[in-house]
């Protein structure tokens, strides 16, 4: 929860389209919220914005041109943790959400959202200092059961995550296979019982996935 006992509340609005920053304006305008906007459009601007002001709530886009936003989530929670992150992106809420809020978000709201829910989020971030969607509590309901949603890389061996981790660093097939002295076959093999279990069709896919849940 924020504390209400403050005049004015400091909001980071980081997204690389100006116009997604100026819509939030309008929404925390017509919502009558007292509050002061700082913007950044890239990820060296966001942790300036972060050390140099008071900042309440940070409303990230998921993505920059400089990557997905996993790691500067987990700075901004190092270094300012009382800082409340909601996420608001429009990539699917019932895929991405939870390595979000895994990585130490508040909330994942989707820019497919109509206002009143977006200003329903707002308002639960200050209030409760969270925001959890119908469909991400459902998310998180069946991470109860299976925790395969929040890492999928949970259900590889131990072997398969230390050939997945050496694709991710660069490596082919016939340097790993020298590396751990198996056939080049052998480890053509286990990659594809690796994309299966990952439901993914190709090595771009599974970096990706190495590397956000790393």
């Amino acid at each position: 929860m924020i504390n209400k006992d403050e005049e004015k509340l400091f909001f980071l609005l980081a997204d690389d389209h100006m116009l997604i920053r100026q819509g939030m304006i309008f929404i925390l305008d017509a919502a009558g919220i007292n509050y002061e906007a700082f913007h950044a459009s890239n990820f060296r601007q966001i942790r300036e914005c972060i050390n140099d002001n008071p900042i309440h709530i940070a409303i990230i886009d998921a993505h920059f041109p400089e990557g997905n936003s996993l790691q500067i989530i987990t700075e901004i929670k190092e270094k300012k943790p009382e800082i409340k992150i909601l996420i608001f992106s429009g990539i699917d809420e019932n895929i991405h959400a939870l390595k979000y809020l895994n990585a130490g978000a508040d909330g994942f709201l989707s820019k497919l959202s109509e206002e009143k829910e977006i200003e329903e989020a707002i308002f639960s971030i200050i209030e409760k200092g969270e925001y959890i969607s119908p469909v991400t509590q459902a998310l998180l309901m069946n991470s109860l059961n299976n925790r395969n949603l929040v890492n999928p890389l949970l259900s590889l061996t131990e072997r398969e995550l230390e050939i997945a981790r050496m694709y991710a660093a660069g490596y082919g097939n016939l340097e790993i296979a020298n590396m751990l002295d198996v056939k080049q076959n052998t480890i053509s093999t286990i990659k594809k019982r690796m994309f299966k279990k990952l439901k993914i069709e190709n090595i771009v896919k599974l970096i990706e996935l190495v590397k956000n849940h790393s």
